[in-house]
């Protein structure tokens, strides 16, 4: 059994599934609803537990009477927590999602870690010890550098979970072992995807991928470039399918090639779209 440890946000999600997007002034009626733990690291590190390996979530969850709800998830999910500031008394971080029905589309409102930042001082102790892969989603930059850093020390893979660009990742970026981008990961001064992938080869990255959802994903294998095509499947909700893919990904990584990781990664985020929610796929299928 594999140990991963996921570094970066964990929210509380509230996800409503709606015939549509309300109208400005208006109030309508969800035909389902969930509450759960989120955030990038945080479903990936589930998903990487549900595939058969154990999982810590490395993050600021706190003591306030919300953050319990995220623990009970967490623990139901056979998450380990290590938080970063258990005493906090601040509400965690609270994500409201909508998701339209008949396309599966989400909309998003929420706070990051703008309000809840930790310094490497914080991180426990030995937390590398007998970790096979890390992850770092860039919502606890300082964290996720220093740790970046040990990790690459020990010859212990690091992933990037580019979702986004966000201030600092250049300083991780020299520790990465795996770049797993989005399209909306505009790094500094890079226009297209040429550009970007050109950018994180300058970090010498030896393997880098960008996902565009439904349609194919561009991946660098060092001097190998190509495209791997993801199903084609009648998606429900696609909320949270990077993050799976991220979770999954961390898992493959560990047993097969680069591609053959992405190929799979991406059955998997399919997979989990075709369910309402972030956690139905792994309840029902």
């Amino acid at each position: 059994m594999k140990q991963g440890l996921f570094v970066g946000l964990t929210t509380l999600d509230l996800i409503y599934q709606a015939a549509q997007l309300p109208d400005r002034n208006q109030k309508i009626v969800a035909t389902d609803y969930v509450v759960s733990a989120g955030g990038p690291a945080t479903n990936a590190a589930i998903a990487f537990r549900h595939l058969g390996n154990q999982a810590t979530v490395l993050s600021v969850v706190g003591a306030h009477p919300m953050s319990h709800l995220i623990l009970t998830d967490l623990r139901e999910q056979e998450v380990h927590l290590a938080d970063l500031h258990p005493t906090r008394s601040e509400p965690p971080p609270v994500s409201s999602i909508i998701v339209t029905q008949a396309t599966g589309e989400r909309a998003v409102i929420s706070i990051n870690t703008v309000n809840t930042p930790a310094s490497p001082d914080q991180i426990p102790s030995q937390i590398l010890q007998d970790i096979d892969i890390v992850l770092i989603d860039g919502h606890q930059m300082a964290v996720g550098r220093s740790l970046a850093q040990q990790a690459h020390s020990r010859n212990i893979p690091v992933v990037i979970d580019g979702g986004s660009w966000k201030s600092g990742f250049d300083s991780v970026l020299p520790f990465v072992t795996y770049a797993v981008c989005s399209a909306n990961f505009h790094a500094p001064g890079c226009h297209s995807e040429t550009d970007v992938i050109s950018y994180l080869s300058d970090f010498n990255i030896p393997y880098i991928a960008i996902t565009h959802g439904e349609k194919p994903i561009t991946y660098r294998d060092r001097a190998q470039i190509g495209q791997i095509p993801v199903p084609t499947i009648p998606a429900v909700d696609t909320l949270g399918a990077g993050d799976i893919f991220h979770g999954a990904f961390c898992h493959f990584i560990l047993h097969t090639d680069f591609v053959n990781a992405l190929e799979q990664s991406a059955q998997i985020a399919a997979h989990a779209c075709q369910f309402f929610g972030t956690r139905r796929w792994m309840e029902e299928g």
